[in-house]
Formats: C-alpha cells, sequence, structure tokens
C-alpha cells in the first residue's frame, strides 16, 4: 500500500500543472478517492487539496525566482482563474506576494511528501471482520470540535442533555449487538487531521426497528463489513491510542480500505476509568487490485 501511495505522490507531482485527475489516483492506489483521501490525511497531517495546493505555491516560489516567470504567467501555470486569485492565496501561504519573492530575504517553500513505513512497538491488535446488515443508529446528535485527546466537553454536555426519560425510550429500541448505548461520530470536516473543525456526534443505541416518533435523530446505515478492534486500560487514552495505531498502522498494512460510514466506538463499565473495555468500528471493504 505505502508503494501506491508513493506512486500517487508521483502522479500528482508530474500533474501539478495539467490538472489531477481522481479516476488515475484509484486506478494508481487500488482504492476509491474516499479511502485515498484519508489515509492520505492519516499519514500526512494534511488534507489532500492542501497538499496539492502547498506544492503548487512552493513551485510557483520558484518559478517567479530562479525562471523569470510573471505573476501572471504563473498563476494561469498551476490553474488560478485570476492574478487576484492567485495573489491572495500566495499571500496567504507565503506571507508576502509574489511580486515580493524576488526582493524578499526569507522564502516558503513546501518539499514533496514521501510515506515510509516505521516499526513500531511491535504490540498486537485485537480485531475481527464482521458483516452487518442495514440498521439505524438512533439518539441525540450534535456537532462538536474535532479533539484527539482527552474527554470532549462537547460531548460529555450531550450525554448530559439526554434525559432519563429517554434513555429508556433508547433501550427499548437497542434490539441488535452491543445492546446498550453507543457513540457514532459522521460528517467530518475536512481539516480532521489537523485536529480543526468539527463533526457530528451522536449518543444512541443501534437498531432495526421502526420509531414511534421524532423525538431521536437517526442515521440509516446500509449493509457493510466492519472492522471491530476491542482495547481494554485507561479510558479514554488507550480507546484512543488504539484509534492511532488503526490509521497508522493497520490500515496501511492490511488488505481493507475505508468505506462512507459514521465511525461507531461503545464502553463497558465506567466505574474504574483505569481499566475500561472498549470497542471501535469502522466500515471497510477488500482492496480492488486495480
Amino acid at each position: 500500500m505505502l508503494k501506491r501511495l508513493n506512486e500517487a505522490l508521483e502522479y500528482i507531482e508530474a500533474h501539478l500543472t495539467d490538472g489531477i485527475d481522481e479516476k488515475e489516483l484509484e486506478r494508481i492506489t487500488g482504492t476509491s478517492i474516499y479511502h485515498f483521501r484519508r489515509m492520505f490525511s492519516y499519514l500526512s497531517g494534511l488534507t489532500l487539496n492542501e497538499y496539492i495546493r502547498n506544492r503548487k505555491l512552493s513551485n510557483a516560489t520558484f518559478d517567479l525566482l530562479h525562471e523569470g516567470k510573471s505573476v501572471t504567467e504563473t498563476a494561469f501555470k498551476y490553474g488560478y482563474a485570476s492574478v487576484d486569485g492567485f495573489s491572495r492565496a500566495f499571500r496567504d501561504w507565503a506571507g508576502i506576494s509574489p511580486s515580493e519573492v524576488k526582493t524578499s530575504r526569507t522564502l516558503k517553500s513546501f518539499p514533496k511528501l514521501s510515506f515510509h513505513l516505521t516499526i513500531r512497538g511491535g504490540s498486537e491488535m485485537d480485531y475481527r471482520i464482521e458483516h452487518k446488515p442495514a440498521f439505524k443508529i438512533v439518539g441525540k446528535k450534535k456537532r462538536v470540535p474535532i479533539q484527539f485527546e482527552g474527554e470532549n466537553e462537547e460531548i460529555v454536555k450531550l450525554a448530559k442533555s439526554i434525559t432519563p426519560e429517554q434513555r429508556n425510550k433508547l433501550q427499548h429500541y437497542a434490539n441488535i449487538e452491543p445492546y446498550q448505548v453507543v457513540h457514532a461520530s459522521y460528517n467530518f470536516d475536512e481539516s480532521r487531521m489537523e485536529e480543526k473543525g468539527s463533526l457530528d456526534h451522536l449518543i444512541g443505541v443501534l437498531t432495526t426497528k421502526e420509531l414511534d416518533d421524532d423525538e431521536f435523530d437517526v442515521v440509516e446505515v446500509p449493509p457493510l463489513t466492519w472492522a471491530i478492534f476491542s482495547c481494554q486500560g485507561e479510558f479514554p487514552k488507550v480507546m484512543q491510542e488504539t484509534w492511532g495505531k488503526i490509521v497508522a498502522e493497520w490500515l496501511p498494512s492490511s488488505d481493507y480500505e475505508l468505506v462512507e460510514a459514521p465511525e461507531i466506538s461503545f464502553t463497558g463499565d465506567l466505574s474504574d476509568k483505569s481499566n475500561v473495555y472498549s470497542e471501535i468500528w469502522i466500515a471497510v471493504q477488500k482492496r480492488d487490485d486495480r
């Protein structure tokens, strides 16, 4: 997988000035563009669009300084519709205008990326692959800020907002595994891996029942294959560390790619937060060797 990711980077590098074809990226990586974008973001900490923009502006700096290109020529070379749009983007990125490049003492650059496998720790990961028929996630949702470490206060507030009566109703709907309250995250902002932006977070249960009223938010989930990871230890630290291993180690080396669907998790007894059982569910499909 890493070899294909690096081949995709070479393709992007060769087409910074003439357009990047997502179908070609799918062919090179053997994955959907959705999975490629997510993996790229997980591994680099940048969205794919940000990386392409940074490489274009870095190359534009070289052209302005060493190739004698005009600002207008450079703007259109890298696909900008107007000189004003290019100048704004360049100033936001470099802190100076394109016309100031030749006289500035400090210039900004952004080197081409390459991905390498780092062997970490040798710790085992417990997971299973399960196909599940369609179900609903029913509960209460809120738009919350993206946060990698510690308890998310907005999610805590969401949990506290659910009344005992609503919890009883939800328990009535919970007719499939894990038969308990789950957390589901979806609709992530693109800047997720920079720990910026927000996501929709729903606290509820999984069900195949029809709802009696419109009191709760509902997410319809089609039949999918799920990679289910289990972990046990200090909460939420161990769960967050497990998620980090999934995206940094398991996904790049597995035969699976991500499918667009809510990310589901649940925890066991929280009375002793030093030793809590948790599961993380991510929707996947076998990679297509295109």
